[in-house]
């Protein structure tokens, strides 16, 4: 399908709207958005080729739903329509997402804050090789990686029933700021918040919105910050209230599986190794790993070479060195270690409707180990086990 040359809806030009997949100035329209009369800013695209790389998702809007969903790609606007035909996986939805968060420019920011894009990983030589890390960017990394943990201490205080994960973007978002730090996440491939909120069978990357957690519920925050030019990674999955002793065990055994896996880490091991204990150590519980993402290399970029798959047999090249950097965050299902993708191009979902948790650090490795970077603190709310 082709755009739609300078069309207009409402008596808006499609020159005052922005490219609803990289935010520049858009100049066209999906004429099948216009002919179901679906919201203007959702059909802007700024030319032909962001159209085709966006219509594998985009196409989903014209199918009809019963329901209605807030997309928030657009600094300072949020949109909605109908929710798209999907074969849900479970009876958890989506809902409303509030608008934009804004940062001050006065706060350091990576270069994808404005456009959406991340030239500078896209482009650097960090990709391809693992860079052995200065004394500069190690402390670096290791002040954002304290500031994260930070953050996320913060986020981990207020979770209960009743408050929803846009809320708990609300104080991540402030947290953030609060110290001069930019929420890494924050239109990051335009994801829209700036925090990921990934309740039960969410993976990961789940957009925070106005759905109230629930009694019962776990949840998963994932909080990275970028602090003087460096980011720090970090998540870990939480109980909401009474939650039931099976999804108790799957978090704990997915750190168990985290812990085992940086209890490994030193000079001369094999990335790929990582992913044999961890699938080991939940394989015993009768779980399986998510395949589709993996721990990643971080510093002054936010994602980088290594990338260290979480699953067992994996192809994963090269070896670990004193001075590198990287997350290891395996992510555990109760069920089919598949995944699923909603419409919205973020929320990741176990295929079956099963839970899923995950943890995640940020990893310096040195002479004889690894020192983690996100470790908790003596002031760290307490995990459900440790309350006990």
């Amino acid at each position: 399908m082709a755009l739609d040359s300078e069309q207009a809806q409402d008596g808006q030009p499609a020159s005052d709207l922005m490219c609803a997949r990289c935010q520049k100035a858009a100049k066209l329209q999906c004429p099948k958005c216009l002919e179901l009369g679906l919201p203007k800013q959702p059909s802007a695209f700024c030319s032909q080729d962001c159209f085709k790389a966006a219509w594998t998702s985009h196409k989903q809007a014209h199918k009809p739903g019963p329901h209605t969903w807030a997309f928030v790609t657009q600094k300072g606007r949020g949109r909605t329509f109908s929710i798209p035909s999907f074969e849900w996986t479970s009876p958890l939805r989506p809902a409303m997402v509030s608008p934009y968060r804004e940062v001050p420019e006065s706060i350091p920011r990576p270069d994808y804050a404005d456009t959406g894009i991340p030239y500078s990983e896209m482009e650097s030589k960090q990709q391809s090789m693992v860079p052995i890390r200065t004394a500069k960017q190690i402390e670096g990394t290791r002040q954002a990686c304290l500031v994260s943990r930070q953050i996320l201490d913060k986020a981990h205080a207020g979770i209960r029933p009743g408050v929803t994960t846009d809320e708990i973007d609300r104080v991540v978002h402030e947290a953030t700021i609060a110290v001069g730090a930019y929420p890494s996440p924050l239109n990051y491939g335009n994801f829209p918040k700036s925090v990921c909120t990934s309740v039960n069978e969410v993976i990961c990357h789940g957009i925070p919105d106005q759905r109230p957690l629930q009694n019962g519920d776990i949840v998963n925050v994932d909080v990275s910050a970028y602090y003087k030019g460096f980011h720090g990674d970090l998540n870990e999955t939480f109980v909401v209230g009474e939650v039931d002793d099976d999804s108790k065990r799957l978090i704990r055994t997915t750190l168990e599986a985290l812990q085992k896996a940086i209890d490994a880490v030193k000079p001369g091991v094999r990335y790929r190794e990582m992913g044999d204990i961890i699938s080991q150590h939940v394989g015993l519980q009768g779980y399986q790993v998510v395949r589709s993402y993996c721990g990643h290399g971080i510093c002054d970029l936010f994602h980088c070479a290594p990338n260290l798959p979480h699953y067992a047999h994996n192809k994963a090249v090269g070896i670990m060195k004193e001075g590198q950097i990287f997350t290891i965050e395996p992510m555990v299902n109760a069920g089919t270690y598949r995944d699923i993708t909603w419409p919205d191009g973020w929320t990741a979902v176990t295929a079956d409707g099963k839970r899923s948790a995950q943890f995640e650090h940020t990893l310096l490795v040195t002479a004889s180990g690894c020192e983690v970077l996100t470790k908790r603190q003596p002031s760290s709310p307490p995990l459900w086990w440790e309350e006990q």
